[in-house]
């Protein structure tokens, strides 16, 4: 009579058993890592944030729309033929704005106003022709003799509305930490930018309170930030020993930092020939206050804040040379925004491991 074979089980020990559960576990980490790799590089390097974005055209072109073919920019005479005003829809110290139609497309035509600040709507034209880039406002043209420029519309406005636009029901699903952080992290990319631009370092001087700071910059259409207002940046060259003032008269308040505020106490009388200049590290003590901004009270936002507590701190250092620059400050939220993402797929693994 045959013998049925028999099937021996076999049991791990105990040892053995952990270690393959350890190396599973380290696998699972490393698959982990990978698809968050692929996944923050969605948002770094895609959805309009490459390093060389493929909707710019070459210097004196622009691209709008569906449209394939780059366009040169609208000169006086195509701006007074083709452009057609629709509605005033903002107006400042320097200049008036008018939502306007082109070829059917919606874009926006900005005017002088006011004779008096021709030059700096001049050197706003010239920083904007300069500039083109991923994080500025899209030039479509200009008219100098008329002292008109003609950009790309973003009907989210400036970011002054930004926490209205979140409780619109097509953007709930964008009110949460991560993609408030992210736009912090668009806001310090445009500084850094600035500070490292192809004309030098450049200074955000339209930047004396959260307010002034929010109009100077527009929410496109898939959550990114664009620079809108150069009116103001003035350059810092060190080379050449050369630093700069905001402005000619005395600016009060926390928000602008220590070197910006009068240095001689209330018994002087403020002079602008007396007031000391300073450089770009202005732009990173106003980061934090700008960036709490962003963050709001979503679930989420604390933990996010007590992860950035020590860069921010360091942005506050009263000595502007203690600041860090801002490639740091990226670098550091950079970090944070993968680190949270990490812990927030996996949230035993520390513990695990």
């Amino acid at each position: 009579m045959d013998k049925k074979p028999h099937f021996v089980r076999r049991e791990f020990p105990p040892r053995e058993a952990s270690s393959l559960s350890l190396a599973l576990l380290l696998a699972a980490v490393l698959l982990l890592n990978a698809l968050l790799y692929l996944y923050l590089n969605k948002f770094y390097i895609s959805s309009g944030r490459a390093e060389t974005d493929p909707g710019l055209c070459s210097f004196g072109y622009f691209r709008l729309g569906a449209a394939k073919n780059c366009s040169p920019w609208l000169s006086c005479e195509a701006i007074n033929r083709e452009v057609r005003k629709l509605k005033c829809v903002g107006e400042g110290a320097v200049k008036k704005v008018f939502l306007s139609e082109w070829k059917e497309n919606k874009v926006v035509l900005s005017q002088l106003t006011n004779s008096e600040l021709k030059e700096d709507f001049l050197h706003g034209l010239k920083m904007l022709k300069a500039l083109q880039s991923k994080h500025v406002v899209r030039l479509l043209g200009y008219c100098e003799q008329q002292f008109t420029i003609l950009t790309e519309y973003h009907p989210l406005g400036s970011l002054r509305g930004l926490n209205e636009t979140l409780h619109i029901p097509r953007y709930k699903s964008m009110n949460t930490w991560h993609r408030r952080l992210m736009l912090a992290m668009d806001y310090v990319s445009v500084i850094q930018y600035l500070h490292s631009s192809p004309l030098g370092t450049l200074v955000m001087c339209d930047s004396n309170d959260l307010d002034k700071v929010l109009s100077q910059y527009l929410l496109t259409s898939d959550f990114h930030i664009l620079v809108n207002d150069l009116d103001a940046l003035p350059l810092v060259n060190r080379s050449a020993g050369k630093l700069v003032k905001c402005g000619h008269r005395e600016l009060r308040g926390e928000f602008v930092a220590p070197e910006q505020r009068w240095p001689y106490g209330e018994e002087v009388p403020f002079e602008d020939d007396l007031m000391p200049p300073y450089d770009e590290k202005t732009d990173i003590w106003k980061i934090p206050d700008v960036s709490n901004f962003f963050l709001g009270h979503v679930e989420g936002s604390d933990i996010v804040r007590l992860h950035l507590f020590d860069i921010h701190a360091a942005c506050k250092k009263k000595d502007p040379a203690e600041r860090p620059s801002a490639q740091e400050v990226l670098d550091t939220y950079r970090k944070v925004l993968t680190l949270l993402i990490r812990e927030a797929a996996m949230p035993g693994t520390r513990e695990m491991l």
